[in-house]
């Protein structure tokens, strides 16, 4: 990158350079899009405006930007193996599902979600968002003693609130969602079934986690995380639905699209449909699954007691602290994860109780599971350091030596 122009700038950018080669990244909703995706977000399509949707733009010299976003458009159905129709101009996925709800709902409707200290999203009716603010929602959670849903507890909620869209889907739950049994839930009270499906796509376009399509009527996703794409969100819906959602989007929510990263989503959607991200995919889970395996036999407590998925919850309750003191030892010694609440949570979300971890980061830079029993016994020593800055200096060490070994797409290894 030439930043020498604007030393500033260039110092900020050769530090975060350092951090991301350097530190081993155990966020879930975080990956590393590859050098193609990063010249796609970079380019010349970041110079154009173009509001509207391809062949009807209201700017003219679009011809370019609409074969990119017909791209894009065509590439994500064939790599979620679909017929609906598709948006790809949201801006992420908080304005995607903001622009569904906008879209198929009035103010005021019922809406039910997961609620966000069980596993959901801010956007799945919190109080404190837009979504929580507009409409009337009901939460669901997970059932107490196995911390996984309970569709039968689902379908009775479903039967008592009467709402005229479910959503599904999730940003903290470590286990398989069953996406046939909430359409039959949907289904018996006529609701518009959403699909939140942002952190699994990658895993559900490569075929090891069950699919959506075919059951949700809508279904929303963002473009990174397992995906490994720009930051950007796409919304997949029945065709009964499209005009309405893409009014929603556009002039509903937003002007002209970011129309390089509609040019980097075509890439992205192009890479995921290769054989070599299906054999991605898939170690993403047995790295998940290899990482609990080896906190299991720790003081930690792995909420429902594993993970089907990219993430795993860790209480870290049993070592006397919270999850934010966990998160701030770890990123001490160059492991990056997140404060997390769990179900049932007597703590606040500002210093709740356990931590979040997740593969796809490390397995796009080519760690596997014995890399993953290594990254354990990190985690492990850290937590059970006390805080003390001299283990956490020694451990940071032997953290930034292993990490090295391993490439970060785009940045050279020096």
């Amino acid at each position: 990158m030439k930043l020498t122009a604007d030393g500033e700038v260039e110092k900020i950018w050769r530090a975060e350079n350092k951090r991301q080669l350097e530190g081993i990244d155990l966020i879930p909703s975080e990956n590393y899009a590859s050098e193609a995706v990063l010249e796609a977000l970079g380019s010349i399509f970041t110079n154009k405006y173009s509001e509207g949707y391809p062949r009807h733009r209201y700017y003219g010299g679009n011809f370019n930007i609409d074969e990119a976003e017909e791209l894009a458009v065509s590439r994500s159905c064939r790599l979620f193996k679909t017929d609906y129709h598709v948006n790809v101009q949201p801006y992420s996925g908080s304005p995607a599902n903001t622009a569904v709800m906008l879209g198929l709902l009035k103010f005021g409707d019922k809406v039910m979600g997961m609620a966000l200290d069980q596993g959901g999203h801010l956007t799945h009716g919190h109080p404190v968002s837009f979504s929580g603010q507009a409409y009337r929602f009901t939460h669901y959670g997970v059932d107490k003693k196995t911390e996984r849903l309970d569709y039968n507890e689902i379908a009775a909620l479903a039967k008592r609130a009467k709402p005229k869209m479910i959503i599904c889907g999730a940003t903290a739950y470590p286990r398989e969602i069953d996406f046939k049994k909430f359409s039959e839930i949907a289904k018996k009270n006529k609701a518009v079934l959403l699909a939140d499906i942002s952190h699994i796509a990658g895993l559900i376009a490569a075929g090891v986690h069950p699919s959506p399509f075919g059951y949700a009527d809508v279904v929303t996703t963002t473009t990174h995380k397992t995906l490994r794409g720009p930051r950007g969100a796409v919304i997949f819906c029945k065709q009964k639905y499209a005009r309405d959602i893409d009014r929603a989007v556009f002039p509903g929510l937003q002007g002209g699209p970011h129309d390089n990263v509609t040019l980097a989503q075509a890439v992205a959607f192009g890479e995921a449909l290769r054989p070599s991200f299906k054999k991605y995919a898939r170690q993403i889970v047995k790295n998940a699954r290899a990482l609990a395996e080896e906190l299991t036999h720790s003081e930690l407590r792995l909420v429902s007691g594993g993970t089907d998925n990219h993430l795993l919850l860790a209480d870290v309750t049993a070592l006397k602290i919270s999850g934010k003191v966990a998160q701030n030892w770890l990123e001490e010694a160059n492991l990056v994860v997140n404060k997390n609440t769990i179900p049932y949570d007597k703590r606040t979300p500002a210093d709740p109780s356990g931590i979040r971890l997740g593969t796809p980061a490390c397995t796009t830079r080519g760690m596997r599971e014995k890399e993953m029993k290594k990254i354990a016994g990190f985690i492990l020593r850290v937590l059970r350091s006390g805080g003390k800055p001299t283990e956490l200096k020694k451990i940071q060490k032997e953290a930034i030596k292993f990490s090295k070994n391993f490439k970060v797409p785009g940045i050279k290894n020096a």
